[in-house]
């Protein structure tokens, strides 16, 4: 039964923040070898030092160089040692070029693994933008370079947490350039990239809500005329296809019945209108014990041809080789690309 299972290749992101070790704890949990079959991708010695002095698990990590080496068995983690990292010069919580050229090989690597159909999904850890760039890669993050190596003309980035799901129109640009890049033709994309998706999980006909962009959805042009001229007429397209769609609803009230059950998924028109609400709902910190209480939510790429989930955060410099990170948001991710990679078999 286990070899039937999906082959998920987890990238152990920037290993001067958190990704090694929320990837080692993930790894820790034998559930997880239930629902796929798991293997990391970075430097072994990373790997190590996660589980012996950052998460101290009794777990051992045994460095591999093929998929095929792997055992898949829990209480010893498979990692495809790329042999990228010296970790006499790591440093913890800080940006280093070392650590974002580190960040980027396991990335490109998994790519290039499910590309050629070795591995049935990719999971990511999180990157640093400035470390990355400092390394000469210069993306904006991790859905820039999947669409890059995929060669992925017409893509979109998914949050979810629960049955909470938000599509974007952009992304990583400015608010102003984000303004600009709401078109009819970008939009209509987008939505059908929902409609698609919430097939592939099992939906017959997705209920999507589409925002406005401006306060009150325009209010009919007394805000702004994006709605009339750009949104609406991607709606109107969407329903004459067949679509189950509503909208512009203004934004202050679209994400509150998403929430209550309202709409399957959310088209959001820029990067803050869609984080703010999920993040609202999945991370929550608690002052008193000054810690992240719960940080769930998953990251999911639409339109690539292979499969890409991640944590719904950032590399938290500031936790980086304490042992206190919270693992939630990568076993989401980790089961959210599991279903996915079910569903696609």
């Amino acid at each position: 039964m286990k070899v039937q299972l999906p082959i998920l290749a987890i990238t152990m992101g920037d290993p001067s923040g958190i990704g090694p070790e929320i990837a080692v704890k993930a790894l820790g949990e034998e559930s997880i070898y239930n629902i796929c079959r798991p293997l990391i991708i970075g430097d072994a010695k990373i790997i190590e030092h996660a589980v012996n002095h950052i998460a101290r698990l009794n777990l051992k990590v045994r460095p591999i160089y093929e998929v095929r080496d792997a055992k898949f068995e829990h209480g010893a983690i498979d990692v495809i040692d790329l042999k990228d990292v010296d970790i006499n010069q790591l440093k913890h919580g800080e940006v280093q070029a070392m650590s974002g050229k580190a960040a980027f090989d396991a990335v490109k690597k998994a790519i290039d693994l499910a590309m050629a159909g070795e591995v049935d999904g990719t999971v990511t850890g999180p990157l640093n933008k400035e470390a990355l760039n400092l390394a000469g890669y210069h993306y904006n993050g991790h859905t820039e370079i999947y669409a890059n190596f995929t060669k992925t003309k017409n893509y979109t980035m998914m949050l979810a947490d629960g049955n909470l799901r938000v599509v974007h129109v952009s992304t990583h640009v400015s608010l102003r350039q984000a303004c600009d890049n709401v078109k009819k033709d970008r939009v209509l994309e987008v939505i059908e990239l929902a409609y698609d998706t919430m097939r592939g999980f099992g939906i017959d006909n997705p209920r999507i809500g589409v925002a406005g962009l401006n306060p009150h959805a325009g209010e009919s042009g007394m805000f702004g005329w994006e709605e009339e001229k750009e949104i609406k007429p991607a709606i109107n397209e969407a329903t004459r296809l067949g679509m189950n769609v509503d909208g512009p609803v203004p934004p202050d009230t679209l994400f509150s019945k998403a929430k209550g059950g309202q709409y399957d998924i959310v088209v959001a028109m820029y990067h803050d209108q869609g984080h703010i609400p999920l993040k609202v709902v999945g991370f929550n910190w608690d002052e008193e014990k000054n810690k992240w209480e719960s940080v769930s939510g998953v990251n999911i790429t639409l339109g690539l041809p292979i499969i890409r989930t991640s944590v719904d955060h950032g590399t938290a410099f500031g936790k980086a080789g304490k042992g206190t990170a919270n693992a939630e948001s990568m076993l989401n991710a980790i089961d959210y690309g599991a279903k996915l990679a079910k569903n696609r078999r």
